[in-house]
């Protein structure tokens, strides 16, 4: 490599529940720089999430944290070009990678759906991923199939 690898920023912890990873959540729902807001949209859902599943006894934060758990993908498949040839080669993802993916997939289908706030959206999505449903879920197990249809070409992995 000619340059040395960037160092990885340290992303400072939400102010409300104290969650590396909430903040992570908000960073890639904010648009334009406006972070207030995406934070007021996420606490919203959450609140949301809270009353909508009060019959499940968990705080809105666990519940979210499950349903992130549920679409996040083990394997997604990469192109890779062998002797003029182009195949899909399943590999194995990065931990970091995995929960970005599994964020920007959740927020992608959150802003699809129909509602009428953005935080509406993103807590019906957060409950469809908590039940094992609804478009993130469904992104994630075509991955999977997609991994699996393509395995006889798993011994090309770089």
């Amino acid at each position: 490599m000619r340059k040395a690898k960037p160092k990885k920023r340290v992303i400072l912890p939400d102010p409300v529940y104290g969650e590396v990873m909430c903040a992570k959540f908000v960073n890639h729902l904010m648009l334009d720089g406006k972070k207030s807001i995406s934070y007021n949209v996420f606490y919203s859902a959450l609140d949301l999430v809270g009353k909508k599943m009060e019959k499940e006894e968990k705080p809105a934060l666990d519940i979210w944290k499950q349903a992130l758990d549920n679409i996040t993908p083990l394997v997604e498949v990469k192109s890779k070009r062998i002797g003029g040839a182009t195949f899909q080669v399943p590999t194995e993802i990065r931990a970091d990678r995995k929960e970005s993916i599994a964020m920007k997939n959740m927020i992608a289908f959150a802003r699809k759906r129909g509602g009428h706030s953005m935080a509406e959206k993103l807590a019906g999505e957060i409950i469809d991923a908590y039940n094992n449903q609804g478009g993130a879920f469904k992104r994630k197990e075509d991955m999977h199939r997609m991994a699996e249809a393509n395995r006889a070409f798993a011994h090309f992995r770089f």
